[in-house]
C-alpha cells in the first residue's frame, strides 16, 4: 500500500531528542497562520504519562494537538501508542503488538481527507525499525512526502546529518529543507558547523532555532507550550 493523495511533509531527525516535535509543531503553526488547514500525525509513539486529570498522554502527540488547534483527543493523530519510552519495535514486540505499515498508512489517509496538509513526524532517526522487516525509511518511502530534516546541533551532528541525507536520497525522496535546532546547551563553533552543513546539504536551509528561553523550555512529561511553538516558528520559513 502506498500513500500519495495528500500534500504534506515528513519530518525526520538526525537522532532522537533533536527537536522533531518542536519543528513539526512550528511548521503546523506557520501553515495555519497562512490560512492552510494543517494537522500533525505520528506513526508510532513510545512513552506515556498520566496528567493531573488522570488521562494517559504522550507529550509529542499533545504538542502536535496544540499546534493543530485540537482542543480534545477526539481526533486520532497516531495509531500506535506504546507506554514504555524505548525503541518502538522492541516495546511493541515485548507487548505482542505488530507495527503494521498498512494500518499507519490507512490512518494517515483518513486524516489527509480532513486537512489540506499533514505534517508527519517520524520517531527517532530515519532508519528506526518498525518491525522485523521494515523501518521508518520504508514508511517514508511509502508515504512519499517531501522530507524535512531536523539537525540537533551538537558534537557529531555533521556526520549524522550527512548520513541521514544519503539515506533519504537513497529512497528517492526529496529533501524539502533542513533546520538547525540549537539544543539546551549551545555547541562550540555553532555558526561554523551550520555553515559546513549549508555547504554540504544540497537542500534549502529553513533556519536555525536558538536555544529556547528558560520560560519556554519543556517540562518532563509535558508538551511544548503554544508560546514555545510560536518562538520556534518565528525562526524558520516554510519550504517553497
Amino acid at each position: 500500500m502506498t500513500f500519495n493523495t495528500s500534500t504534506g511533509f515528513f519530518v525526520t531527525g538526525t537522532d532522537t531528542e533533536v527537536g522533531k516535535t518542536l519543528i513539526a509543531g512550528a511548521l503546523i503553526l506557520k501553515l495555519r497562520e497562512a490560512g492552510v488547514q494543517a494537522a500533525g500525525f505520528k506513526p508510532v509513539v513510545a512513552g506515556t504519562y498520566i496528567d493531573s486529570s488522570g488521562q494517559k498522554l504522550n507529550e509529542d502527540l499533545e504538542t502536535l494537538r496544540i499546534a493543530s488547534g485540537f482542543i480534545s483527543q477526539v481526533q486520532s493523530l497516531c495509531p500506535y501508542i506504546l507506554d514504555q519510552p524505548a525503541a518502538p519495535h522492541l516495546v511493541a514486540k515485548k507487548n505482542d503488538v505488530y507495527l503494521d505499515p498498512s494500518i499507519i498508512l490507512g490512518d494517515l489517509h483518513s486524516l489527509s481527507q480532513q486537512f489540506d496538509v499533514v505534517v508527519v513526524e517520524g520517531a527517532g532517526g530515519f532508519l528506526v525499525p518498525l518491525n522485523e522487516h521494515e523501518d521508518l525509511g520504508d514508511l517514508a518511502q511509502a508515504i512519499d512526502l517531501p522530507v524535512i530534516l531536523v539537525v540537533g546541533m551538537r558534537l557529531g551532528c555533521i556526520n549524522h546529518a550527512l548520513l541521514t541525507c544519503e539515506a533519504i536520497q537513497s529512497r528517492q525522496l526529496t529533501i524539502a529543507g533542513w533546520v538547525a535546532n540549537t539544543l539546551s546547551e549551545e555547541m562550540p563553533l555553532l555558526e561554523e558547523n551550520i555553515r559546513t552543513l549549508q555547504d554540504r546539504i544540497f537542500a534549502p536551509f529553513l533556519g536555525v532555532i536558538p536555544t529556547l528561553p528558560k520560560q519556554l523550555q519543556k517540562s518532563e512529561n509535558a508538551p511544548y507550550s503554544l508560546e514555545a511553538l510560536r518562538f520556534a516558528a518565528g525562526h524558520i520559513k516554510l519550504p517553497e
